[in-house]
């Protein structure tokens, strides 16, 4: 990963691989209405991501039996977002970041993806807890950047357990509270208020 992004507005914009995207009460897409997106790529060509808090009810032992026991609670695949809703992306939580595993890319710290395809029993002593997400957010070049200068999303720094929460649909309100200030006024905001 590159550390800066194309150039905004006249002013490079740095990496955001490992941020937070969140929803604006402004955003009325429904695929993205009140939702927490995990960055887990960002570069001048675009930017990929993974929806944290819209969990289904089809357990991950369902789909992928052999992992589910590294699946975290709730132990269910979640909505990544609207791209190829038919493929999967696994997050991982390390135990011990700074060892090198194989099938893992680190996104931020303990946290990276981990590739299916290798056997989860070989990952077992390493890997703290995974979460699958069926489905993925794209932005295109210089896309997710208008986005955010138009004012759809505000851009957090990310805490290593954002994306396996217990709760997930209290993961909106939990980033933004956190935050302070104004910040923490906006997760009190009515869902079904339009801005104007």
């Amino acid at each position: 990963m590159q550390s800066e992004g194309q150039a905004i507005g006249g002013r490079a914009m740095e990496s955001m691989t490992g941020r937070l995207l969140v929803a604006t009460p402004g955003l009325k897409d429904p695929n993205f209405d009140r939702t927490v997106v995990l960055l887990v790529a960002h570069e001048p060509g675009g930017a990929l991501g993974v929806v944290l808090n819209r969990a289904t009810e089809v357990s991950v032992a369902d789909v992928l039996g052999d992992w589910s026991d590294l699946a975290r609670d709730p132990a269910v695949l979640f909505e990544g977002g609207p791209v190829q809703p038919d493929s999967a992306i696994c997050l991982a939580r390390m135990r011990h970041p700074v060892r090198p595993v194989k099938g893992f890319h680190r996104v931020a710290g303990a946290v990276g993806t981990i590739d299916l395809s290798v056997d989860p029993e070989k990952l077992r002593e390493a890997v703290g807890g995974i979460r699958v997400f069926a489905g993925y957010s794209g932005w295109g070049a210089g896309q997710v950047e208008r986005e955010i200068e138009e004012g759809s999303w505000f851009v957090f720094d990310a805490l290593p357990g954002d994306a396996f929460v217990d709760r997930p649909d209290d993961l909106w309100p939990m980033v933004l509270r956190r935050q302070g200030g104004m910040m923490a006024a906006v997760a009190h905001f009515p869902p079904d208020v339009a801005l104007n």
